[in-house]
């Protein structure tokens, strides 16, 4: 079976009581990962960011390529199961502090979308935290709604003018 290839955006800022601190949290979910059948290919250095929302808490975050047979759905499926095994529930405050989130970014197979998932991440282009290291591990990956590549979208959004 063909394997799809995917950015997956990482990010945590709550301790978790078997694997430690945010940046080892994101390791974890690295072999988590691979552990699914979703192999990684390359994963970027953890960055940390401020937060979005309520949370006052600083993350940790990272990105991955991984390659998977599953289309998207299943992914997303996976990578929902991952959260859930670390301890994430999907109830209360938007954006507020969480051990574990994954989002799928991109896919080979350019744009996806239904009821559960929208590929791209209708929002990556506005979060820093994401493209820095996208960028880093997949600069020449396009997105496939606008043509740019990720290095690109990273550049304008840092230049201090961002365009739509």
């Amino acid at each position: 079976m063909t394997a799809h290839r995917y950015l997956v955006a990482l990010g945590s800022n709550v301790r978790h009581p078997r694997y430690g601190n945010p940046r080892s949290v994101i390791a974890a979910a690295l072999a988590a990962l691979d552990k699914a059948g979703a192999r990684v290919e390359v994963a970027s250095p953890v960055i940390a960011s401020v937060p979005l929302g309520p949370s006052r808490r600083r993350y940790a975050n990272a990105a991955a390529v991984i390659a998977s047979a599953l289309a998207p759905e299943g992914l997303l499926d996976v990578l929902q199961a991952i959260e859930r095994d670390f301890g994430r529930r999907r109830r209360g405050a938007r954006w507020g502090a969480r051990v574990l989130d994954l989002d799928l970014i991109l896919w080979s197979g350019g744009a996806w979308a239904s009821d559960r998932l929208v590929v791209p991440h209708p929002l990556f282009r506005r979060r820093a935290f994401v493209l820095r290291p996208a960028a880093a591990i997949a600069p020449e990956w396009r997105d496939p709604l606008t043509g740019l590549t990720l290095a690109h979208l990273h550049a304008r959004l840092t230049r201090g003018n961002p365009l739509a």
